[in-house]
C-alpha cells in the first residue's frame, strides 16, 4: 500500500485506539478529559501570552527558547511514557505486509492526532504571531508552524522507534517509573533558573542563548520568521533550510530504524543463546558485593535488601525520590542564599523513611521470610540486617550532603552538630520504622507504577508513616534540646560534642526500636503476610 492509502487508515486506527481506551473505565475517561481540558487551558493561556508579547524587544528570544524546550520535551517524553500511545510501538506492525517508506508517512500523520500536537500547535502559533512582522513574516509563518511541528513529531517518533526494544523491556519500565522523579527534579532546576534569571537582569540575560538556539531546528524555523520581519533574507534561507534538512534527516533515520526493527532479531533473544559472558559478569558482581557483607543471616538479608533497591521498580523509585529530595532541599536553598546547615537533615530524614513498611516490599513472598523466623532472635536478626543495609547507603550519603551544604553556606564549624542531629534523626526513624513495619504492614501493588498502597489500606499507611515520623521527632527531642541549650548558653565551643552524642544516641534508639519490634514480628507472621499480600 502507498502512503496516500495508509494515512487515512492509520488516522482512523489512532482514533479507534483512543476511543476504545476511554471505554475501558470511567476513571480513565475522566482522567483523559481532565488532562485534555487542562492542556487546552494552558495552551490557550500560552497563546494569549505570546500574542501579548508581540512587539517586545525580547520576543524572538522567548519564542526561540520555548520552541527549543518544546522540541526537547518531544524527544524525551517517549522514553518516559512509552505506554501512553500504543502506536508508538512499531513492533506491533512488523508482521504486516507494509514497507517502511509509506509506513513512516502514515505514522507521522497519525502522530498529529492527540493532545500533545494540539498543545504544540498553539505554542508555535503564538510564537510566530509574536515575532512575525510584515507580509514576508506572515507568509513565512504559514510555512514555519507546520514545519516546526513536523520536526517535533518526527523527532519523537525517531527516538521512540530507535529505542522501542529498550522501552518495552524491564529496564525501560524502570525508566518510566523514574520519569516522575526526573520531572520533579527538572521543575526544581527550572524554578532555580527563573530565580537566578530575575537576579541577573531579566530576559535580556537569555539573549546569547537565544542567538545560538535560533540556528538549531526546529527553533530555527521560528528564527526565520523573525529574520523575515527584519529583512534578513539570507538568514531566512539558512534557518528555514536547517529545519527542512532536520526533518529530512529525522525521517530518514526513522525509516532506517523501522527497517532494522522489521528485519533484525531482538537483541535479548540473541543474547539468550550465549549468555555466558553477561551471566558471568553478573555473578561476579554479586559475589564481590556478598564478600563485603557479614556471613550468615545478616549478610544474606543485607544482600537481599540491597538487591531490592537496584532491581525492584517500586523500591528503586522510592530510593531515587528520597535521594533526590534529600539533596535538592538543602543544596538549592544554599544556592539561593536562604539555606541553613540544619536543612541537611533532610537527607537522613528522607532515607530514614525507607525503613517503614519493610515487609510490604516483600509482597506475598514474605512467606519465605516468615519460614525462617522461628523466634524473637530470628526476627531481631532480620530487622537488624535490614537496618544495616539501609545504613550502608544512608550514612555516607548524609555525610556527603551535610558536607556539601556546609561548603556552599561557608559554615564548616556547624558540620559536627548537623551530622550529630542527622544521625540522631536517622536512628529514631530506624527505630520507629521497625516498630511500624511490625504493627502496621501494608501491601504495595505491583501492577501499577503510580499506586503505593493497596485499596482499603490507606489508613494503615498513614498510621505507619505519619505516626512513625511524629514518634521519630519526639525521640529526637533530647538531642535537639541539647543543641538549643548549647547555643543559648553560649557554649559554642562544645557543639562538636553533638557529633558523637548524636551518633551514639541514634545507635541506641535504633537498637531499642529493633529489639521492641522483634517479638511482634515473631508473633504476627500470619497477620503480616495477610496484610502485605493484599491487592
Amino acid at each position: 500500500m502507498n502512503t496516500a492509502a495508509l494515512v487515512p487508515l492509520f488516522v482512523r486506527l489512532k482514533l479507534s485506539l483512543l476511543r476504545n481506551g476511554l471505554r475501558q473505565s470511567s476513571g480513565r475517561t475522566a482522567a483523559y478529559v481532565a488532562s485534555a481540558v487542562f492542556a487546552v487551558l494552558v495552551a490557550a493561556g500560552q497563546l494569549v501570552g505570546l500574542v501579548l508579547l508581540r512587539g517586545d524587544a525580547h520576543a524572538a528570544t522567548v519564542t526561540v527558547l520555548l520552541t527549543g524546550i518544546l522540541a526537547l520535551g518531544w524527544a524525551v517524553m517517549p522514553l518516559f511514557f512509552p505506554g501512553g500511545d500504543e502506536t508508538l510501538d512499531p513492533g506491533r506492525l512488523v508482521m504486516l505486509p507494509l514497507r517502511p517508506r509509506p509506513l513512516v508517512g502514515a505514522l507521522l500523520a497519525a502522530s498529529l492526532v492527540g493532545i500533545g500536537p494540539l498543545f504544540s500547535l498553539c505554542l508555535l502559533l503564538g510564537s510566530v504571531i509574536a515575532v512575525a512582522r510584515g507580509a514576508a513574516g506572515a507568509v513565512l509563518a504559514v510555512v514555519a508552524v507546520p514545519l516546526a511541528l513536523l520536526v517535533c513529531v518526527a523527532l519523537a517518533r525517531a527516538v521512540a522507534t530507535a529505542n522501542i526494544r529498550l522501552l518495552t523491556s524491564r529496564r525501560g519500565r524502570d525508566l518510566a517509573v523514574l520519569s516522575g522523579l526526573l520531572i520533579a527534579v527538572g521543575a526544581q532546576v527550572v524554578n532555580f533558573g527563573v530565580q537566578r534569571l530575575g537576579q541577573a537582569g531579566g530576559v535580556a540575560a537569555l539573549d546569547p542563548a537565544g542567538d545560538v538556539l535560533r540556528w538549531v531546528p526546529p527553533a530555527s524555523a521560528i528564527g526565520a520568521v523573525d529574520a523575515a520581519g527584519r529583512g534578513a533574507y539570507g538568514e531566512v534561507a539558512a534557518q528555514l533550510g536547517l529545519s527542512v534538512l532536520a526533518l529530512v534527516a529525522l525521517l530518514g533515520f526513522w525509516r532506517h530504524s523501522l527497517v532494522r526493527l522489521m528485519t533484525e532479531p531482538d537483541g535479548s533473544t540473541v543474547g539468550a543463546a550465549d549468555p555466558s559472558g553477561a551471566r558471568e559478569g553478573a555473578v561476579g558482581g554479586r559475589a564481590a558485593l556478598a564478600s563485603l557483607l557479614p556471613e550468615g543471616r545478616t549478610g544474606a538479608v543485607m544482600l537481599r535488601s540491597l538487591r531490592y533497591v537496584w532491581r525492584d521498580p517500586k523500591t528503586k523509585m522510592a530510593w531515587a525520590t528520597s535521594l533526590a529530595i534529600g539533596l535538592i532541599v538543602p543544596v538549592f536553598n544554599a544556592l539561593q542564599g536562604t539555606g541553613s546547615i540544619y536543612l541537611a537533615c533532610f537527607a537522613a530524614g528522607m532515607l530514614g523513611t525507607m525503613m517503614y513498611n519493610q515487609f510490604g516490599q516483600d509482597t506475598s513472598a514474605f512467606w519465605m521470610v516468615a519460614q525462617t523466623i522461628a523466634g524473637t532472635r530470628d526476627a531481631y536478626e532480620e530487622l537488624r540486617a535490614r537496618a544495616y543495609a539501609l545504613l550502608v547507603l544512608t550514612v555516607p550519603y548524609s555525610v556527603l550532603v551535610t558536607a556539601l551544604t556546609a561548603g556552599l553556606i561557608g559554615d564548616w564549624a556547624a558540620l559536627p552538630e548537623a551530622l550529630g542531629l542527622s544521625f540522631a534523626l536517622l536512628g529514631a526513624m530506624l527505630a520507629t520504622g521497625a516498630v511500624t513495619s511490625a504493627r502496621f504492614p501494608y501491601s504495595i501493588p505491583q501492577d501499577s507504577a503510580y499506586k503505593n498502597v493497596a485499596p482499603g489500606q490507606a489508613g494503615l499507611a498513614w498510621m505507619s508513616i505519619v505516626g512513625g515520623m511524629v514518634a521519630a521527632g519526639l525521640l529526637c527531642a533530647p538531642v535537639l534540646a541539647l543543641t538549643i541549650w548549647l547555643h543559648v548558653s553560649g557554649a559554642t565551643d562544645l557543639l562538636w560534642l553533638l557529633l558523637p552524642v548524636g551518633a551514639l544516641y541514634g545507635a541506641g534508639v535504633a537498637w531499642g526500636g529493633v529489639r521492641l519490634a522483634a517479638p511482634q514480628v515473631a508473633g504476627r507472621g500470619p497477620e503480616i503476610l495477610a496484610a502485605v499480600s493484599k491487592g
